[in-house]
């Protein structure tokens, strides 16, 4: 009696390690200082790796090796939206699950990430008033709670899943046997 292995499931582990990496790169920054990766290539890099060198490269990584040990070297474009989503939502909710009790545990990293957009807002825009300046910052501490940060993380990165799965697909998919 053969199991099947499902697409989704297979892709566990590279869900397992993008989340780990994503937790250990936020580790790193905070250690850094956050301050230091506002406006620098650092950030950028960050950036671009997080949302989109390193789900591209997972996704490849699952798809394709779900295509070659556990479909017989072919698979479908559905399979290869399961896996993405599956991997970039798992990897969203560990970072999520992380950034979250991060900031339950540590508040005053919020008020310190405020303190340093509000800088850069200043640095950027000196013609902005004390009641824009105290209005942006409003926007931005409700978007920093950490019961919004879960679910948008969540979101966005399903949703970045979505796009990188459908590409992905349309290059590894072929048809069944």
């Amino acid at each position: 009696m053969s199991t099947k292995a499902y697409p989704a499931k297979s892709s566990f582990l590279y869900a397992i390690i993008f989340g780990v990496i994503m937790v250990l790169e936020f580790v790193v920054m905070y250690a850094i200082g956050m301050k230091s990766l506002v406006h620098s290539s650092a950030g950028l890099i960050v950036n671009t790796a997080n949302y989109l060198i390193l789900p591209v490269l997972f996704i490849f990584l699952g798809c394709y090796n779900y295509k070659n040990t556990s479909a017989n070297g072919s698979i479908s474009l559905n399979e290869c939206l399961k896996i993405g989503v599956s991997i970039t939502c798992i990897a969203a909710f560990i970072y999520a699950t992380f950034n979250m009790l991060f900031n339950i545990l540590f508040p005053e990293f919020i008020t310190e990430m405020i303190d340093i957009s509000k800088e850069a807002m200043m640095a950027k825009s000196p013609h902005l008033n004390t009641e824009e300046l105290n209005k942006e910052i409003s926007v931005m501490k409700k978007f920093m709670n950490p019961y919004i940060v879960f679910p948008v993380t969540l979101a966005m990165y399903s949703f970045f899943g979505l796009l990188y799965s459908l590409l992905i697909g349309a290059i590894l998919k072929n048809k069944k046997s």
